[in-house]
């Protein structure tokens, strides 16, 4: 049964705000290294904080053997693949091809990809007219944010396979997400644990073959690394799970239309970047967009319905 909590209000919150903190210390970070190889360390990271976390809770990774553990496994095979692995790889190759905008508006088109996948796949998770057209406000006014220079062509070599990477990695993330939701039940930092430690023995090779070891870390590198390795990633994951299982995909994906907006808000503050002229308007659309697509759970949160 799914929970639209008031919980489950502030656990999206805060992933839109550590997600959207984490691409001033992406930047940080790729000082040192390389994309790849940048996303292998947070992985590795990210897996290890919730594997000490999982010890010193006295709690252990779900059972290989049996039918239930094995479908586990499985589907943590998945959402290694699908929400870290294969996005991580897609978005690390095509941003050197296309706009910067771009990988972003194809994260906001995230949820317009869950919304049938969860009809079709997920009890409880119909496709409504007004969930629909909330999302789709929700999308342009990402869009409004990010503004038209992210379909701005490059004239890059393999832009347009890019823009397709691009496309692949908002998919990678919905079926992921759906996943995640079909998971048979467990204990959420253990199904966590386990989909970052597999996330990490796979991408760890890809990204020695690719890149190698690093020749220029610097520390500012290496704690920006530390940063996205365990909030950004590890404690992510774990509400990432939480809200999935609890609250359902549809509602978990309306974190896309708040990464990009905290990551304006935190540039100006952090960084004395300009705020866009759009900025209004486009969180005046994203609020109406989840205002529409949420109503019915913001009715039974502040007691209304």
């Amino acid at each position: 049964m799914q929970e639209i909590s008031a919980l489950n209000w502030l656990r999206i919150g805060a992933l839109g705000m550590i997600w959207g903190a984490s691409f001033m210390f992406v930047s940080v970070a790729l000082t040192g290294v390389g994309p790849f190889f940048l996303a292998a360390v947070r992985i590795v990271l990210g897996a290890g904080f919730l594997l000490c976390l999982l010890r010193i809770k006295g709690r252990k990774l779900p059972p290989l053997r049996g039918a239930q553990g094995a479908r586990i496994w499985q589907f943590a095979l998945i959402m290694a693949l699908f929400s870290n692995v294969f996005p991580f790889i897609l978005l690390s190759w095509a941003q050197q091809s296309v706009a910067s905008g771009f990988a972003g508006v194809c994260m906001a088109a995230v949820p317009l990809l869950i919304l049938p996948l969860a009809h079709f796949l997920v009890p409880g998770e119909r496709m409504s007219l007004r969930r629909l057209v909330g999302f789709v406000l929700g999308t342009v006014g990402v869009v409004v944010l990010i503004g038209p220079d992210a379909f701005t062509s490059t004239s890059k070599n393999l832009e347009s396979l890019a823009r397709l990477a691009c496309l692949g990695a908002a998919g990678g993330y919905a079926i992921g997400s759906i996943a995640t939701r079909l998971s048979p039940e467990v204990d959420r930092l253990s199904l966590s644990a386990l989909v970052l430690m597999l996330a990490a023995g796979i991408i760890v090779p890809v990204a020695m073959v690719v890149e190698g070891w690093p020749t220029a870390l610097n520390m500012k590198s290496l704690l920006a690394l530390l940063y996205l390795g365990i909030l950004p990633t590890g404690v992510a994951q774990l509400l990432l799970v939480q809200v999935n299982r609890e609250a359902g995909p549809s509602f978990f994906s309306l974190v896309n239309y708040m990464v990009p907006v905290w990551s304006v808000i935190l540039g100006a503050l952090v960084l004395s970047e300009a705020l866009p002229p759009s900025l209004l308007a486009a969180m005046t659309l994203i609020l109406i967009g989840v205002g529409m697509s949420q109503w019915g759970a913001l009715r039974r949160v502040f007691g209304r319905g």
